[in-house]
């Protein structure tokens, strides 16, 4: 139920902050809004909160250092970045930090809140649908648990780099077009989260790079096909 859904919420500007947490509370959601990333981070613990909606630029401690910090104690908890328009490249790093979402300033809360909808819906198995176990070269990739596993070497995937890899086994050794892969995950295939997803792209490169049997291939003006060689 939405109304046992806990979310943290850290942002400096005062009237935008109060207004944030009091239309979330109204779609049911408890809210705590904090002014700094310090006291942000005084304020998390792993367990209490369901998913934390940071500002970048902040007093004390910005988002960035915040995130790497909830990251640390919980590598599971899903984050959104509050980023100003002209500051995109602030999403991008936000992004590979582990990051699910990013909004745009000035945004609408009917914007936010179905972003944090969706998010929620990917944190959370759905009863009933139990995906398969991927077996991807000498990986074992579980996509309900969110667990890519190395013989018993184990990662914990954010739910783009879930999702994301999920389309890849779904469509091993053939392409996944670029365009279907951003409108299943991000919502649209605007050039910036174009941008967003080749951040993933690499991510999982790097995650799978222990197997060099296989490979994440560019096709490009088409997509990417996962390959095992």
């Amino acid at each position: 139920m939405e109304n046992k859904i806990k979310l943290l919420i850290v942002e400096d500007d005062q009237n935008l902050g109060q207004i944030l947490k009091e239309y979330l509370q109204l779609k049911g959601y408890k809210a705590d809004l904090y002014r700094d990333g310090e006291s942000g981070l005084q304020a998390f613990a792993p367990g209490l909160y369901d998913l934390c909606i940071l500002d970048i630029m902040m007093p004390k401690r910005d988002g960035f250092s915040l995130a790497q910090e909830i990251r640390n104690q919980d590598k599971n908890i899903p984050l959104i970045f509050l980023t100003a328009k002209s500051m995109k490249e602030d999403a991008i790093k936000g992004l590979t930090i582990g990051a699910d979402d990013y909004v745009t300033k000035p945004f609408s809360m009917e914007e936010l809140l179905l972003r944090l909808k969706a998010i929620l819906r990917r944190s959370a198995p759905i009863a009933g649908e139990q995906p398969a176990e991927f077996n991807i070269g000498d990986y074992k990739f579980d996509p309900t648990r969110r667990i890519l596993d190395f013989k018993g070497e184990t990662t914990k995937l954010t739910t783009k780099e879930n999702d994301l890899l999920t389309l890849l086994c779904k469509h091993q050794n053939r392409v996944l077009s670029r365009k279907i892969a951003l409108n299943s995950i991000w919502g649209d295939d605007s050039y910036f989260n174009a941008r967003s997803m080749d951040v993933y792209i690499t991510k999982l490169r790097k995650y799978l790079k222990k197997d060099e049997s296989l490979q994440i291939l560019t096709v490009h003006g088409e997509g990417f096909k996962l390959i095992n060689l």
